[in-house]
């Protein structure tokens, strides 16, 4: 696989050495650096468009707040000096211990760039990890790496002879892109002036994310993204093994990468990675029940129906009396069976009073109530744009699933856009399905993803107890969000209230917003710009 390299002068080279593992490679870790500086630099990362060495060197290195020049003098010689001195002290205290627990307790910071939107769903599947994503919604994605469009080529669809067609779909889709993004960017900068209380950047950057929400159902999902994460040796261990034995060639090429870098900073949690009878075992068993459910799966015909943006297909009829048993749990020195039993007697205003009083009041959104409210569950089958299921993925509370992206179930076309720019998605769409086709018959239906843009739709699960869906309605209901997953958790909020008639657990839900709005970020970026200011 060819990465684009950055270019660094000497000076810079030999800085970058110190606080990174490589000064060249898109897959590096950080080194020496204050635990609060790494997690603001990753904050920073997700809405730049630059790399995160060179954010580094631009925004932090001379930041007298963060001391960093100082550290960097500080240093001698072997960066890792420290770490290799530790590593017999790790050893010894995981291997006698002979827990895996041990693996929780050692942490390490990773970069991820260059990465595709395949990949990086591959990246973010474990629960027990932080990760930070480039947002689609705060830069351009038409400023190129060099002479070409920030997409890569997967090595399949080379090795099937379908590279040139690659190059001119997604060269198609990242022009209309370009086009699309620009044009909106003047059309909504005439539609909503500036207010005059607004500072500029205020009121640019609210275009600018309007503009980007818009277009961005035209990029493919071959677009390149950067991932920072933050994680534990065991959280490492686990998604180092799915991904080598991922079927897709660059997910086995970034664990590889991973695992080079992260041995590193944290070698003696990695050790059974690559052992033939520990971790290659484990990702052989992995990629075994894989093949052999997707082999009975190959045998049912495909139908394919028209089907809502969510639908409600399990949840607990008992949950409210199961809820009011669970609140009053902690609380008495009574069995589950028989608070069940003592819930079912009451009557339904005491029932009610039983779960206001564990919602409590609610004075913002992050008020949520406590665990008794983990014991109803709600499964949703969703079929939205792959844009807004890239935002959605990234809630780990619940157990989600996806199929693979395709075609199949068509596509969205922004409200907004004017016949001309309707005409130009369109085709660019077209033109992406018909090449999918095609990549699909050459390779597989799991390599043809690459080509898919945002705009067609996904299926995918979503289940999750109430007290995760308190924060995931809310908060992707909030005006600020993107329309396409805003719809999402209206439309789940009303679905708990209606289908499932769980009244007392939707009214507690007193922050999902319904409320339409034409500048989704402006009280966001008016709020930021508050904090700014103080």
């Amino acid at each position: 696989m060819e990465f684009y390299r950055q270019p660094f002068t000497e000076d810079e080279q030999r800085v970058l050495s110190r606080f990174f593992s490589n000064v060249d490679q898109p897959v590096f870790t950080l080194l020496n650096l204050p635990e609060v500086v790494k997690g603001a630099l990753f904050a920073r990362y997700s809405r730049s468009g630059k790399s995160l060495r060179r954010l580094f060197l631009d925004e932090f290195l001379k930041d007298a707040d963060t001391g960093i020049e100082a550290i960097a003098e500080r240093i001698e010689g072997d960066p890792l000096y420290s770490l290799r001195r530790a590593e017999q002290l790790y050893d010894r205290v995981f291997f006698e211990f002979g827990d895996d627990s041990v693996a929780q307790l050692g942490g390490a910071h990773i970069a991820c760039e260059q990465a595709s939107n395949v990949l990086t769903k591959a990246l973010e599947w474990g629960r027990l990890a932080s990760y930070l994503e480039q947002s689609t919604r705060y830069i351009y994605y038409d400023a190129k790496f060099g002479d070409r469009y920030r997409y890569m080529t997967p090595p399949e669809i080379e090795s099937a002879g379908l590279a040139e067609r690659h190059q001119a779909t997604m060269d198609l889709l990242f022009d209309t892109y370009s086009k699309v993004v620009r044009t909106m960017t003047g059309v909504y900068a005439e539609r909503f002036p500036r207010h005059q209380s607004d500072p500029l950047r205020v009121w640019k950057a609210t275009i600018r994310a309007k503009a980007c929400d818009t277009a961005r159902g035209l990029l493919p999902a071959s677009t390149l993204s950067n991932v920072g994460i933050f994680a534990s040796g065991q959280a490492y261990e686990m998604a180092l093994l799915r991904m080598q034995a991922h079927p897709l060639v660059e997910v086995r090429e970034y664990g590889s990468m991973m695992l080079t870098e992260l041995r590193k900073v944290i070698p003696s949690f990695l050790k059974r990675v690559d052992i033939d009878d520990r971790g290659v075992a484990w990702s052989r068993y992995l990629a075994n029940t894989r093949d052999a459910v997707r082999s009975v799966a190959e045998r049912i015909p495909d139908s394919v129906e028209d089907q809502p943006l969510v639908t409600l297909t399990d949840w607990d009829p008992d949950a409210e009396l199961k809820l009011t048993a669970a609140a009053l749990y902690p609380h008495t020195t009574l069995s589950d069976a028989q608070l069940l039993e003592l819930a079912r007697g009451m009557s339904e205003q005491e029932r009610a009073e039983v779960i206001r009083a564990l919602v409590g009041d609610r004075t913002n959104r992050r008020h949520r109530p406590g665990r008794a409210m983990e014991r109803s569950t709600y499964r949703f089958d969703v079929l939205c744009d792959y844009g807004a299921f890239r935002d959605l993925q990234r809630h780990r509370m619940l157990t989600l699933d996806w199929q693979e992206l395709t075609t199949t179930h068509g596509f969205d076309v922004p409200g907004d856009l004017g016949p001309d720019l309707t005409v130009d998605w369109n085709r660019a769409m077209e033109a992406a399905a018909m090449f999918y086709a095609d990549v699909q018959a050459a390779t597989s239906s799991t390599v043809a993803q690459y080509v898919v843009p945002f705009g067609y739709k996904i299926r995918f699960v979503m289940e999750m107890n109430a007290r995760e869906a308190f924060h995931l309605i809310e908060l992707r209901s909030q005006p600020a969000g993107h329309t396409g997953y805003r719809k999402v958790a209206q439309e789940m909020h009303r679905q708990i209230r209606d289908v499932a008639g769980h009244n007392l657990v939707a009214n507690a839900m007193k922050f999902v917003s319904y409320a339409d709005t034409d500048l989704e970020r402006l009280e966001s970026e008016r709020r930021a710009e508050e904090r700014r200011g103080t």
